[in-house]
């Protein structure tokens, strides 16, 4: 695993903890998906009889509910000038293995953003921080943006109006 790698796991690990916690204190069982291959340099994969998914992060059920959670840890929404919003985006090729994986189990997938709190590039320092989330079936017909030229396949957006506060930090 190459140095940057081993960072960006590290730092992700905090976020998914934070957002499993949550989930925990409402009652709810946390099945950490994310432990399966870290050793390896790969994220979690949930394999279909067609192919290979990107896994979310964790399955959190309690009682009649179960989910999937794809955490993300982030330090702040970003001010996005062509549609003068906040947004907070993930890796163009995850989203769409999420939509499959949303699309093909009977759970639905939600995309978790923990914001950390601190001062991203053109954010304020006193921007909101806390848990924002939403289900990607919302988010699907909610995006803001794509960027081709960001990430490794390119970005996918939300404004934060497009996501659910759930928790303050």
């Amino acid at each position: 695993m190459n140095t940057a790698f081993k960072e960006n796991l590290s730092r992700g690990k905090i976020g998914e903890s934070r957002i499993a916690q949550y989930f925990k204190d409402k009652g709810y069982n946390v099945l950490p998906v994310y432990e399966l291959e870290t050793d390896t340099g790969k994220g979690p994969q949930l394999f279909t009889p067609r192919k290979g998914l990107i896994a979310p992060d964790m399955l959190v059920f309690k009682m009649d509910k179960c989910f999937w959670i794809e955490a993300k840890h982030k330090t702040a929404f970003s001010w996005h000038r062509n549609t003068s919003r906040w947004v907070t985006g993930i890796d163009l090729r995850h989203y769409y293995d999420y939509c499959e994986v949303d699309d093909s189990t009977p759970w639905p997938v939600w995309l978790m953003f923990w914001q950390r709190g601190g001062q991203a590039k053109d954010s304020p320092a006193d921007y909101p921080a806390g848990l924002f989330g939403n289900t990607l079936e919302y988010l699907r017909q909610h995006e803001n943006h794509r960027h081709e030229n960001w990430g490794k396949s390119g970005m996918v957006y939300w404004n934060i109006n497009s996501l659910k506060r759930l928790d303050k930090t």
